[in-house]
């Protein structure tokens, strides 16, 4: 006899109890031939109080679970399991409860959601894919059966976050080097929407703002020359920096290029003088940062990409909001930026959340901890 079909209406969402135990194993046994979670696991995880363990139910009874491991000491939650009924499969109740899961795990605190799928489980990937996880590696025989596990991630903070913040233009860099000029395009088409935010700019500001020479390479930009070409072209600036001696030339081996990036560095000081742009030679706060959005301003900060990609390279965001728990940015660098980019992978480069507890550590580059910004106002 066949199961009645599901109303997604009727389905609720709510905690999973010690009296769901038996229903879940059965759950579990039709769902999985193997690495289930035992009945010992199962009590464990339902007493526990560092994950997320929820259920959707309806008259006819267990439809499905999830269950969210929180990773101490980090920012991540990792979906460690979830089923569904057969007769609920197709219906909306996984997306319903994944959801359920995502809402839940940011009141715990966590910004990213990790999970590892079968490679050979295509409908589970596509789910996933659709309400915007990407994958970043594949574990290789990671299951019993030796097969391949997709690693899958997902900003669940930042897309709760785009939900409730207004629009703010983004701009993908079209060079390696030009993250500088593109996020202070994105900060100046803030406050001036009518700005052609494009690459002959981009690379105008680039020639203006170059340190000319960096580790390898083109040079980046110098806060100061941003300053400065933020200035040239009607906006008012002031660059907050932690430091007066030259910045960038730590990595750089060759005395003969370290001769000109000072040379350059002393150049976009006298130009800030004649110019009148303000240099505050101390770290920007985030208390700074946050005034100034909330006064109306532009703000674009200097980061160290080592916690988005494990590499120590310097990299200009454009911030975006500020709350209680995050500092929002919008990236002009999205992973694969020479592939034309989707609606999906344009989202996960805007208003991408840093925690407050973080910022001080990203925000600051180098052995020395150089740490810059820039304010752009409307002159």
């Amino acid at each position: 006899m066949s199961q009645p079909l599901v109303k997604l209406s009727s389905v609720d969402i709510r905690a999973a109890l010690e009296t769901d135990l038996d229903a879940l194993l059965v759950l579990e046994q039709a769902s999985f031939e193997t690495d289930r979670l035992s009945r010992r696991s199962f009590k464990h995880w339902l007493k526990s109080k560092r994950c997320v363990f929820l259920i959707a139910q309806d008259q006819s009874g267990l439809l499905g679970y999830g269950l969210v491991l929180m990773r101490k000491g980090t920012r991540l939650g990792r979906l460690y399991s979830i089923a569904v009924a057969q007769q609920s499969k197709g219906l909306g109740v996984g997306r319903k409860l994944l959801q359920a899961l995502e809402e839940q795990t940011v009141e715990q605190g966590k910004l990213f959601m990790r999970l590892e799928v079968a490679c050979n489980n295509e409908a589970a990937i596509k789910l996933y894919e659709s309400v915007g996880y990407r994958s970043f590696g594949v574990y290789k025989n990671y299951y019993h059966n030796s097969i391949d596990a997709l690693r899958m991630q997902k900003p669940i903070h930042q897309r709760l976050t785009q939900r409730k913040w207004p629009e703010y233009p983004w701009y993908q860099q079209t060079t390696e080097f030009t993250c500088g000029p593109s996020s202070l395009m994105m900060a100046m088409a803030e406050l001036k929407p009518e700005l052609d935010m494009s690459q002959a700019l981009e690379l105008d500001i680039w020639r203006q703002a170059t340190t000319i020479f960096m580790t390898s390479g083109h040079g980046g930009c110098h806060p100061i020359g941003l300053g400065l070409a933020a200035h040239d072209l009607g906006f008012t600036a002031k660059v907050y920096v932690n430091t007066d001696k030259a910045l960038f030339i730590d990595g750089v081996r060759s005395e003969h290029k370290k001769t000109i990036m000072r040379a350059v560095d002393e150049r976009f000081k006298q130009l800030a003088e004649q110019r009148g742009l303000v240099i505050d030679y101390s770290e920007p706060s985030l208390d700074q940062i946050q005034q100034a959005l909330e006064s109306g301003s532009s703000v674009i900060c200097l980061i160290s990409t080592y916690q988005l990609d494990g590499k120590k390279i310097p990299h200009w965001v454009a911030v975006t909001h500020i709350d209680d728990d995050c500092l929002y940015f919008h990236d002009p660098d999205p992973d694969e930026a020479s592939v034309e980019l989707d609606n999906q992978q344009v989202t996960d480069c805007q208003h991408v959340p840093l925690a407050r507890e973080d910022f001080h550590n990203m925000s600051a580059f180098g052995k020395n901890k150089l740490r810059t910004a820039v304010i752009i106002s409307k002159r």
